[in-house]
């Protein structure tokens, strides 16, 4: 607890993180807690499940008085991640009570209007919290603390327009965080637009690349599927991730695996939100140990303990490939990343090998049973590659 206490964390704050049974700072806590604490506004480069979260909660616990109004505004690009985050929240300020609300869409507005009568912290997606600036159902003249959290995700989704428009409501006199896997254009942009002599910190990658293995299949198009079962039934996997690039597939991989007696469910953004909180619950429990997702529902959700990661389709945007396998071999833990490719995966892989330095190496088709395999999407390119043409090895940093 003493290299928490040095950082200048509260005493409150401190019980909490007792509590939770934190060891030792990770590295962005270790940055920028103590810029934080001193009131300036800080760049963070730090992916999601690094420990940003306690970051930026310890300057909001420290600084928002309860019963004064809306004092601090965090926005996240997706509603996963604000019902995460104002979790967090609600446990860190567990000796410092404060009233928290997670504000987003696909839910009744009428609570969250009558809950933001009370709230001292929001934590919200930009549609639905522009949704309730226009019902002036929300006033944001007090907000002290403003938190960008994963700011390039949030611009990677047409949100960049929404978040200026919500920066411009807040109050010039405030202290800005922002927190961004990536330091991207549009995020150094907006920091210079609307933020006051930042402080830029970063951290290492959180995947440690030596842990990490990468591997790819090349398989006909009738037996994708039937790869996906073997390898679920017989490698040594805790969590799983199965990345698809489309609502329908994520649907149907998901359907299939279950009658293929493997305890699978999806997610996607075409599910309630009842339903998706269901199935994050059921997975971080560990109820279920294969989550089916896309890419839009999984930006956001921080889940440790991923062993393997499953491209079933190879992303459209190579960036995704890098955001997908970010999501195991965690804070010193072992990981596996799976390509699973079939003709129509051949154009997306080559743009991955082209743009990252990756080191991903060919595996041996194993002997497979009899499973039912889904079609192949309508419409899918249709690409020749001779096998072994992507045998190279790369090295992800």
């Amino acid at each position: 607890m003493e290299s928490f206490r040095n950082l200048g964390i509260s005493e409150p704050v401190l019980r909490s993180i007792k509590d939770e049974k934190f060891e030792s700072p990770s590295e962005i806590q270790e940055k920028s807690i103590p810029l934080i604490l001193a009131g300036e506004d800080v760049i963070a480069g730090s992916a999601t499940g690094s420990g940003k979260t306690l970051a930026f909660a310890s300057g909001i616990i420290k600084s928002v008085e309860k019963g004064n109004g809306l004092q601090a505004l965090i926005l996240v690009p997706t509603r996963e991640l604000a019902e995460q985050v104002a979790k967090a929240l609600t446990k860190f300020s567990k000796y410092r009570p404060l009233g928290i609300i997670a504000v987003y869409g696909g839910v009744g507005i009428n609570p969250q209007i009558q809950g933001l009568k009370t709230a001292d912290v929001m934590v919200g997606t930009p549609g639905r919290i522009l949704d309730h600036i226009g019902r002036n159902t929300i006033r944001l003249g007090r907000v002290k603390i403003l938190v960008l959290d994963e700011a390039d995700r949030m611009f990677d989704m047409g949100f960049k327009e929404d978040v200026e428009r919500i920066i411009r409501k807040c109050p010039e006199e405030r202290q800005t965080l922002l927190f961004s896997a990536t330091i991207t254009k549009d995020v150094v942009r907006l920091a210079r637009s609307h933020m006051k002599k930042p402080i830029q910190v970063s951290v290492e990658s959180y995947v440690d690349p030596k842990k990490l293995i990468q591997t790819y299949y090349n398989v006909g198009d009738d037996l994708k599927f039937n790869l996906l079962v073997h390898l679920l039934k017989h490698e040594n996997s805790r969590l799983v991730m199965v990345f698809c690039n489309t609502k329908r597939n994520t649907d149907k991989v998901a359907k299939n695996l279950r009658f293929a007696d493997i305890d699978a469910m999806a997610i996607h953004g075409g599910l309630t939100q009842g339903k998706r909180n269901n199935v994050m619950e059921r997975f971080h429990s560990g109820k279920s140990c294969v989550l089916v997702c896309t890419d839009v529902a999984a930006r956001g959700l921080d889940i440790s303990g991923v062993s393997h990661v499953y491209n079933y389709d190879i992303p459209r945007e190579s960036k995704q490939y890098i955001h997908r396998i970010g999501r195991t071999a965690r804070a010193g833990a072992e990981g596996k990343a799976i390509n699973i490719l079939s003709s129509r995966d051949y154009e997306n892989f080559s743009q991955v090998l082209k743009e990252y330095d990756v080191d991903i190496t060919e595996e041996m088709m194993p002997a497979l049973e009899k499973t039912a395999a889904r079609k192949p999407e309508r419409g899918a390119n249709r690409h020749i590659i001779k096998r072994g043409q992507h045998k190279r090895r790369r090295r992800l940093y």
